[in-house]
């Protein structure tokens, strides 16, 4: 078994071929566009009752006028909104807590859940739900109320 090495003597080598260069026309001159059909499409617009839909985002963007009157924040970034269901009639039930179960506004602070969360367009009936399990605490809050209140 031999490893020879053989070597070969050339006179020229072929040139590679040369980038294509495209003249400013060519450039600028709209090119087929792939994603016509796709850009063309209208997005899927979500159900009015589920997040991202008008009456739920009509809904808590009345949450988020409602504020507690001992804390400069409102309720929803507060975290004591649990959760918001809106049926296809038009029924809105929030579940929500208090900060605490002795807390001065738990008589009023539901009625005028219920009464803000009914005037939204497109709510018929509005329930409130007060629940204490799971207990509010300081880790429910938006960042902006953390911040807000100096937590961050």
């Amino acid at each position: 078994m031999s490893d020879r090495i053989e070597i070969e003597e050339v006179d020229s080598v072929e040139a590679p071929p040369r980038a294509r260069v495209e003249t400013a026309g060519e450039t600028f001159e709209r090119k087929r566009d792939y994603l016509e059909g796709f850009l063309a499409q209208k997005p899927a617009s979500d159900a009015p009752g589920e997040p991202g839909g008008e009456v739920y985002e009509a809904i808590i963007t009345a949450l988020k006028e409602i504020y507690d009157p001992e804390i400069p924040v409102n309720i929803y970034d507060l975290g004591l909104i649990y959760g918001v269901e809106v049926t296809d009639d038009g029924h809105a039930t929030v579940m929500m807590t208090l900060t605490t179960p002795h807390c001065p506004v738990a008589e009023s602070m539901p009625a005028e859940v219920e009464l803000r969360v009914g005037s939204v367009p497109g709510v018929g009936l509005a329930d409130v739900n007060l629940v204490w399990d799971p207990p509010w605490d300081p880790q429910k809050m938006s960042d902006d109320a953390k911040l807000e209140l100096g937590m961050l």
